[in-house]
């Protein structure tokens, strides 16, 4: 953490380089829940962001929040949204049909998923007439329309890949079917951001792979959800946090810090874009953001 926190005058002084960030959603589940999104959305709609994504609920649960979250940013706001799509849970023929939907309503970005097993499943099965994986998605989109196409990356490996190399050739594939980059599963190292970047490039990957970062709100949560997707926890991360269980107000500042030296560290190495994890809540990004330039 002391090298995360040990910038130099220069550093402190310098105007930041032009960065570009993107934002993802969830669409809500409650009238709360529908408040607090589009309090998030109004806050960070002047960042003018890239694109903003919005998830997929497990086994397609929220297919119709998603598709009317989308379209309402986009209408709205004005801002490049993108649908979250995944394999689960509809065949071929179903999933084409709300690709064509997407597209008519103007939606011209979809981030293409394998998806994670229905509520109450433990393993993925493919759905019977259905895309397998998500390069048999990918592939399928494009035969239903042009649409640009983002899909994730995994710079510590998926949790189900067999090994780090077949987890790349993976990518591969979903790049190779026409997909535009990839989105990586959140991480607090940034030296594993770059060796994976080094590993992709090796592998033949020209596309895009942009950093996805999550502003960590609540330590022991974030910890179950790393486990849950293959993320290592420094101990850096942990002890930084000790102690502040009762107090949500440092928690924020420590987390801004975090996330914004993560950031630094790699615009250093040559990163311009990045993708943030809000969990709906729009001040840490907001702040976060703020410190590194990127304003209205």
């Amino acid at each position: 953490m002391a090298a995360l926190l040990d910038l130099s005058v220069t550093e402190r002084t310098t105007a930041p380089p032009d960065i570009r960030v993107s934002f993802e959603f969830f669409p809500p589940k409650t009238e709360k829940m529908h408040e607090q999104l589009w309090q998030a959305v109004e806050r960070l709609a002047p960042l003018k962001p890239k694109f903003v994504s919005v998830t997929y609920g497990a086994g397609g649960s929220t297919r119709e929040r998603t598709h009317d979250t989308v379209v309402r940013i986009q209408k709205e706001k004005n801002l490049a949204a993108a649908a979250h799509l995944t394999c689960v849970g509809a065949t071929r023929g179903e999933i084409d049909e709300v690709a064509r939907t997407y597209w008519e309503a103007g939606i011209r970005h979809i981030v293409a998923l394998r998806g994670d097993p229905p509520e109450g499943e433990t393993r993925y099965t493919p759905h019977p007439g259905g895309y397998a994986f998500a390069a048999d998605l990918v592939a399928g989109l494009k035969r239903v329309a042009d649409f640009e196409i983002s899909v994730a990356a995994y710079p510590e490996i998926h949790p189900e890949a067999q090994s780090a190399e077949a987890d790349l050739d993976n990518l591969k594939r979903k790049l190779d079917a026409g997909a535009t980059r990839a989105i990586t599963n959140f991480f607090f190292d940034p030296a594993v951001f770059c060796r994976f970047r080094d590993r992709a490039a090796k592998a033949g990957i020209e596309a895009d792979i942009i950093p996805g970062l999550i502003p960590v709100t609540n330590y022991a949560q974030t910890h179950k959800m790393s486990a849950r997707c293959g993320a290592s926890v420094p101990a850096w991360l942990r002890d930084v946090f000790s102690g502040l269980d009762e107090d949500a107000e440092t928690r924020r500042l420590v987390s801004a810090t975090v996330v914004a030296e993560q950031v630094r560290s790699l615009v250093r190495e040559g990163v311009r874009d990045f993708h943030f994890y809000t969990l709906n809540r729009a001040e840490l990004t907001y702040t976060i953001c703020h410190i590194l330039g990127v304003r209205p």
